[in-house]
């Protein structure tokens, strides 16, 4: 009989795929920084996350030229603290494909949803845009104006939340996790860029509530980075909930009830 596809596998290829190692992936993108609305950021971050010293947001915008699979990638997020760890809490991180969304959203909780991604040069004129349901709710737009010193590898932490909605409605299956994700960056291109950040409104990426009020840093550059993550502790169930909403476009699509005789599951 042929090999039914669906199957379990053999010990060998589970052990294959968890240790396979990926090469370098570097990407082609965007980064800018700048200081926000502290009462703002306050109010996005779920206990026990606290705002870092200084009141600042991060937009990430890239693409990978993966052979015969280009990817696009972005992050919204705001800086965050956990006890003496500073990082960023992304609310955000638009993807172009499926595949990237997956072990992100799984394995690491990260607020990951399918996105489109644009980063143009043309000269020295550079465009970069997250874009969902057709609002580009973060554009950049600026001029190249030369090179920036390439800065040593350092690790940065992003901090997300693992849980699962419970069957019934009432919150969670279990409790919910905050991750620590490290990642450690190389940067083999560095641009200084002169431009200015544009939030549009968006119902579903609200992210125009962090507006910009002075724009710290815009830079246009070649990274790339591994990541490993580690649960740094249980959180709170009820003090999460508030903010799961942050997660989906509409968290009641979560229990969408199917039809009665049709045995299928909902989706989210």
């Amino acid at each position: 009989m042929a090999r039914v596809r669906y199957g379990a596998r053999t010990e060998a290829e589970i052990a294959a795929g968890r240790t396979a190692k990926l090469p370098d992936i570097w990407s082609t993108g965007v980064v800018a920084v700048w200081e926000t609305d502290p009462d703002a950021v306050a109010a996005v971050l779920p206990p026990p996350l606290k705002p870092a010293g200084r009141p600042l947001a991060r937009v990430n915008i890239s693409k990978v030229e993966l052979p015969g699979y280009p990817l696009g990638a972005g992050s919204f997020a705001v800086a965050a603290a956990h006890g003496a760890v500073e990082g960023w809490y992304p609310l955000v991180m638009p993807m172009t494909h499926e595949r990237a969304l997956t072990g992100g959203r799984e394995v690491f909780g990260e607020p990951k949803k399918l996105g489109e991604v644009t980063v143009e040069r043309e000269g020295s004129a550079v465009r970069a845009a997250l874009a969902r349901h057709g609002v580009a709710f973060v554009e950049v737009r600026g001029t190249v104006d030369g090179p920036l010193p390439l800065p040593a590898p350092a690790p940065k932490t992003d901090f997300y939340f693992k849980f699962l909605p419970a069957v019934d409605g009432s919150g969670f299956d279990g409790d919910p996790l905050l991750v620590h994700c490290v990642r450690e960056e190389r940067v083999r291109r560095l641009e200084r860029v002169t431009g200015e950040v544009i939030l549009r409104e968006s119902a579903y990426d609200p992210v125009a509530d962090l507006p910009v009020l002075r724009l710290l840093d815009l830079t246009l550059g070649e990274k790339t980075s591994d990541q490993r993550g580690r649960v740094a502790e249980r959180v709170d169930a009820q003090a999460l909930l508030p903010y799961v909403h942050q997660r989906y476009d509409d968290p009641r699509q979560i229990h969408d009830a199917p039809p009665e005789d049709s045995g299928e599951g909902s989706g989210v």
